[in-house]
């Protein structure tokens, strides 16, 4: 369909380019081809985003070869604007996608690839129905491995979203007031995250999981565990939100974790750092050097080739060596098993740094290494930083001074 005159209000400047987009498709192209997949069918909201550029409720029709085509449902005007998609069709409804892939020349699939999953059992089955059940395999996992690896021109967007983190946890110490809660403070660190251009969401893969800029915690409420995968829990401010920060009041000589997410043009860098009121204790203290050493050793140990899972069990090993395991990504029989992830466009990408898994590094990947050591009734140590993986090691993102900030 002929792109019509958009508005230019539309007009961000952040489209993703079309070079950038033909590169992701293509390599996608060439794994149905492998599989003797006919065609993929992007639903998922990143996924689409990833693929086609926007994030409009739309269908993205990928065939194994050929041109794709997206299929825009509400605002076709704008996925028009923000998509570089050469073929872009309006529709009222998924019913009508066999229809129009007939009138664009397109077979219809006898094997059709789905995000199978984060796809909702009921869109499985009226998908089925839609293409008059045709054989449905899922490519969700080669859509992650895929993802997983970035290009210059996302490292170059994670690297301005390193930045901006940076700049928003300089403003904690000119922030942080004796006596107020940690909900009062947190409001004020993500204003400073708004006025830099964070974009207020932080999307997650995982079924039900969710988070609101990140975790901030101070004292003994930063050892409290939460429903999310992540070694820091928080009180929240209720049961219905229960995580990072709450009504506690923050106070002198406690760890005040401020663990947020910048989201810069779709793309995160995920940052920690620990402040406090006058000196931590000295046992706290140790804590913290210890983490900062383990980073240190990740960062060299973490090159292509390398498993994901392996860096897991020697940060464990290091952590008994020094006295800490029990406290290592958490406390008791409910403690994570990772100590990084990767990051992107969503907080939980390939590859995780965890029990378990056997993904080898390859050189492009992001990955946000988060040594922590969760303490009961004193709070949480420890620091995150993103980085990619280079022939060397971690290239760290972030440049925000590492040591206790102590105000």
């Amino acid at each position: 369909m002929a792109r019509r005159t958009l508005p230019k209000l539309y007009d961000s400047g952040a489209n993703t380019p079309a070079s950038e987009l033909e590169l992701r498709i293509a390599k996608l192209q060439d794994f149905l081809i492998k599989e003797k997949i006919d065609a993929a069918l992007i639903l998922q909201r990143v996924d689409l985003f990833y693929f086609s550029g926007t994030i409009q409720q739309a269908n993205l029709y990928i065939p194994s070869q050929g041109d794709p085509i997206l299929l825009a449902v509400k605002s076709s005007e704008r996925a028009m604007a923000e998509s570089a998609i050469k073929r872009i069709v309006p529709i009222k409804s998924p019913k009508t996608i066999p229809q129009i892939l007939k009138q664009n020349g397109y077979d219809m699939p006898r094997t059709l690839g789905l995000e199978l999953d984060v796809l909702p059992a009921n869109l499985y089955f009226n998908y089925r129905s839609i293409f008059k059940s045709p054989h449905i395999v899922d490519i969700s996992n080669a859509i992650r491995i895929n993802r997983a690896v970035k290009s210059d021109y996302e490292l170059d967007i994670m690297r301005q979203a390193g930045k901006l983190s940076d700049e928003v946890a300089a403003t904690v110490p000119e922030l942080l007031c004796e006596g107020m809660t940690e909900l009062e403070l947190a409001g004020k660190v993500e204003a400073e995250a708004r006025k830099r251009g964070h974009q207020g969401v932080v999307r997650m893969r995982l079924f039900g999981s969710e988070m609101f800029y990140g975790h901030l915690m101070s004292g003994a409420a930063g050892a409290l565990p939460s429903f999310l995968s992540s070694p820091t829990g928080g009180i929240g401010p209720s049961p219905a939100m229960a995580q990072s920060a709450g009504f506690k009041t923050i106070q002198r000589h406690e760890p005040v974790m401020v663990d947020y997410i910048f989201a810069f043009n779709g793309y995160y860098s995920d940052h920690a750092r620990v402040f406090s009121l006058g000196k931590l204790p000295a046992d706290l203290m140790s804590a913290f050097a210890a983490t900062l050493e383990l980073q240190e050793m990740i960062k060299k140990m973490a090159k292509p080739g390398i498993c994901s899972g392996d860096i897991y069990e020697y940060a464990l090993e290091k952590t008994k060596e020094w006295g800490y395991a029990d406290y290592f990504m958490g406390f008791g029989p409910e403690r994570i098993r990772l100590v990084g992830h990767g990051i992107g466009l969503e907080v939980d990408e390939f590859p995780f740094l965890a029990a378990g898994q056997n993904l080898a590094l390859q050189e492009g990947m992001t990955i946000a290494l988060e040594p922590k050591l969760i303490f009961p009734g004193k709070g949480v140590i420890g620091l995150e930083n993103s980085h990619v993986v280079t022939r060397d090691g971690l290239e760290q993102f972030n440049s925000f001074r590492e040591e206790i900030i102590v105000v």
